[in-house]
């Protein structure tokens, strides 16, 4: 199960949207939006652009990294291992999709 977005008034009248886990936990909260067209409109343009965004780190030189806990990849079940295809097919075909598919236009500003 996917995550999902939520659209809510605040505590000042404002249309916000929150983006939550598929567990409930609240991932991110956007800035106020005077109506909800607008709070959804940031949505689309969310989806739209997060994707796949740059990771750009902003801390100051010599902030320690945490180690991550013990990342054990799952193994995989011999079911998926004959539809993997290598990262190289993705990139290949990615801008044949692109240029075929028609402009979408998300009404952000």
């Amino acid at each position: 199960m996917a995550g999902k977005f939520e659209v809510f008034v605040d505590t000042e009248a404002q249309y916000r949207f929150r983006l939550t886990a598929p567990d409930g936990s609240e991932l991110a909260v956007s800035g106020a939006f005077s109506n909800k067209a607008a709070a959804v409109a940031g949505i689309e343009a969310v989806r739209e652009c997060a994707g796949m965004g740059l990771i750009s780190d902003l801390c100051p030189d010599g902030t320690p990294v945490p180690a991550p806990a013990a990342a054990v990849p799952a193994p995989v079940p011999a079911a998926c291992e004959a539809r993997r295809t290598p990262v190289d097919g993705y990139r290949k075909h990615a801008t044949t999709r692109r240029a075929a598919a028609a402009p979408h236009w998300s009404g952000a500003a």
